[in-house]
């Protein structure tokens, strides 16, 4: 996030997002794309094409969905092996060898980088996700907006209002 004082209701995409943003080939290998998310300690990121546009998002719950489909490992697993909960998809080995493009969400929500707080914390709790993609004029991703980026802001808007600080006692009256 950009450091700004603007008031919070007039926050952008652009004054929330992250820029360092992990981009996943839509022709990479849904294992490949785990291991890219867990490096880089992200829940989901855009798909995109050859042209560098969004296709789509592969998340987490893209992940619980494909094991709802599968076998879960559990199943497959002995009375050794315990299973911490119904979806856990297990070992890398277990995951397809298939393309991304097969598993991601291919309707992505995206905003440009003028979009409002408002609107974007809208989506989400209308789509029901946890991040927006911020795109060019081109389709290319640029920034990600996640539910902590707005939570934050409301955080940091909340710690100053008006821009001072309120004594603890007078804040319970």
């Amino acid at each position: 996030m950009v450091a700004t004082r603007k008031p919070l209701l007039a926050l952008t995409a652009a004054d929330l997002m992250s820029r360092d943003v992990t981009m996943i080939p839509q022709t990479m290998s849904l294992r490949t794309a785990a291991r890219l998310l867990s490096k880089a300690h992200v829940t989901g990121a855009p798909v995109v094409d050859d042209q560098g546009r969004c296709a789509g998002v592969l998340s987490a719950t893209d992940f619980m969905h494909l094991s709802e489909k599968e076998t879960p490992a559990c199943a497959k697993a002995g009375p050794e092996t315990p299973c911490v909960c119904e979806w856990e998809v297990g070992r890398l080995s277990d995951l397809p060898a298939d393309r991304v493009e097969g598993y991601m969400t291919t309707d992505p929500v995206t905003v440009p980088p003028g979009a409002l707080i408002t609107e974007l914390a809208r989506m989400m709790l209308d789509a029901h996700i946890h991040r927006v993609i911020v795109v060019d004029e081109a389709g290319r991703p640029v920034g990600v907006v996640s539910s902590m980026d707005v939570l934050g802001a409301v955080a940091r808007a909340g710690a100053e209002p008006c821009g001072r600080e309120v004594p603890h006692e007078a804040a319970r009256h």
